[in-house]
């Protein structure tokens, strides 16, 4: 089975019941899908697209904001054997361009918001030989999608489908350099479905609230979803505290994928009491899931103050592995709140050195996964490919440490660790440190350059509020609370730039700040 055909089969099953519902936070539009009629748009537009000249593996360019129309374009592509290449829409012309001469796609699928600034590009974009807009646009000759599914046939495209056929070609967020394009097949985005399954214990009633980005392969989430024909809720437009819990106040959901500056948004506005937990039904709310990052020890047990019944996992996973729950942390015991877990059902998971060598229990090593999401290649580039997956196992570039029980922390990202006078300094424990503290919101930690250390540790701090934090309590706190050489050298109070998945943009922080832009202790 793969994912197209957890579409077919739940159309057979569920044909009314609820797939999909999109809400917009700004506008108060609800719109709703059933698996039926999911299936029969899906099928029109596959069909569309195969007479307009798509063919089994083909590419075809997608590139909008998440919606139940963003979700019937990804599907129809797939369902006519042609790769699906979801784009960041926060992607630059040049990034587009980039990812274009790579793919060489012949399709581009786009919201129609995005219409006038495709147009200015596609002398850039040889290869793309029709233009689908999601939505009404007059551009030329760009045609609209909706029109294609009403006048084509709701009958299932004549396409077989292998599980080991080429699906998706994803490409990296281009915040370390240029984008890397990934390529997975069928069999690597069911991976993800049947461990978010597995790793949280769903049942079909675990309808489950969705926001993070489509186009990033946090879509594992929702496939998770599909693969119970489980509801799942799209919240769009603006993503604030108080549309997250009215949007599960007013849909009864079950399970909540927030990454940490939602989770985050949702505690200062009960702190503050800008919102009350008593103003909401929350009965049928019992899974808190976050990820794409590390997750403060201090935020899990903020949380828990306020939901002390509630079930909250820490899940992790990549690109290269298609998405989430490769290793998995249902937090149970306290003193495993800061591990991203254990690996999933589908999954295993060493800890290496440079050679490839598992290193002592309890030391800092490389994660290497092996299993069924690991990706097939990065496209085209056959080297990166082969110095990445070795002997089946993918290395991933972040360190961690597995302790006596076997659950793994995340200590950080090999290019982000600091060696500062010759020790290493990983971020993210510094980081988990200046966390605690009540009146900071975010903290991301980097090195900079020293003429005599090598690198120190610069802290970039964002404060709960301004004018109540000072330098000095960060000073004292993290001389009280850190061993002097992980100490910040260099504290700025600022904000923490964040991608659309939740992650810090560190080399935007490292481009942005040097010692002349900043208080040194």
């Amino acid at each position: 089975m793969n994912i197209v055909d957890l579409v077919y089969r739940n159309a057979r099953i569920y044909p009314e019941e609820t797939a999909f519902v999109e809400i917009r936070s700004i506008s108060k539009v609800r719109t709703e899908v059933s698996w039926r009629q999911f299936n029969e748009r899906t099928n029109s537009l596959a069909n569309a697209l195969i007479v307009k000249g798509v063919k089994k593996g083909d590419k075809v360019f997608l590139l909008g904001k998440n919606s139940i129309n963003w979700l019937e374009a990804f599907f129809s592509i797939i369902k006519t054997g042609a790769w699906v290449n979801p784009l960041n829409f926060r992607f630059t012309d040049e990034n587009i361009e980039y990812c274009a001469a790579a793919a060489e796609p012949g399709f581009f699928i786009f919201d129609e918001e995005y219409a006038e600034r495709i147009q200015g590009v596609r002398s850039a974009l040889p290869t793309v030989k029709k233009y689908i807009s999601i939505g009404n646009t007059a551009l030329g000759d760009i045609e609209e999608m909706e029109k294609l599914i009403t006048q084509s046939s709701v009958l299932p495209p004549d396409v077989y489908i292998n599980d080991e056929d080429e699906c998706g070609l994803y490409f990296t967020s281009g915040t370390t350099g240029a984008p890397k394009p990934i390529l997975l097949l069928h069999k690597n985005l069911f991976c993800p479905a049947v461990n978010e399954v597995t790793n949280l214990s769903l049942t079909k009633n675990d309808s489950l609230l969705m926001m993070p980005p489509l186009y990033h392969v946090a879509m594992g989430h929702l496939l998770g979803s599909m693969l119970l024909g489980a509801k799942t809720v799209l919240l769009t437009e603006a993503v604030t505290a108080k549309a997250i819990l009215e949007s599960i106040h007013n849909e009864k959901l079950r399970v909540a994928f927030l990454l940490v500056p939602w989770t985050l948004d949702v505690l200062e506005a009960f702190d503050k009491g800008e919102l009350r937990q008593q103003d909401y039904d929350f009965q049928t709310w019992h899974i808190l899931q976050m990820g794409a990052q590390p997750i403060p020890t201090s935020l899990v047990r903020r949380w828990k103050a306020y939901f002390p019944k509630m079930e909250c996992h820490n899940t992790y996973g990549l690109s290269e592995s298609a998405g989430p729950g490769t290793i998995h942390n249902k937090i149970e015991d306290e003193s495993k709140i800061g591990a991203i877990g254990k690996p999933g059902l589908l999954w295993d998971a060493r800890i290496i050195d440079d050679k490839g060598n598992d290193v002592p229990r309890g030391d800092v090593g490389e994660i290497a996964i092996k299993g069924m999401g690991v990706m097939k290649e990065y496209y085209k580039n056959p080297a990166l490919t082969e110095k990445t997956i070795v002997n089946g196992w993918l290395r991933t570039g972040d360190l961690a440490r597995i302790d006596e029980d076997g659950y793994v922390f995340l200590v950080d990202r090999q290019k982000d660790l600091i060696i500062s006078g010759g020790e290493n300094v990983y971020p993210v424990e510094v980081e988990e440190v200046i966390q605690k503290h009540p009146k900071v919101r975010d903290v991301a930690v980097i090195g900079t350059s020293h003429e005599r250390l090598g690198e120190i540790v610069t802290a970039v701090i964002e404060p709960v509020d301004a004018n109540t934090l000072t330098m000095e309590e960060i000073k004292l706190f993290c001389d009280e609370n850190l061993p002097r050489y992980k100490r910040p050298r260099i504290i700025i109070f600022g904000s923490v730039p964040r991608n659309p998945t939740g992650k810090i943009e560190k080399p935007k922080l490292r481009e942005k700040y040097d010692t002349k832009k900043a208080v040194n202790f």
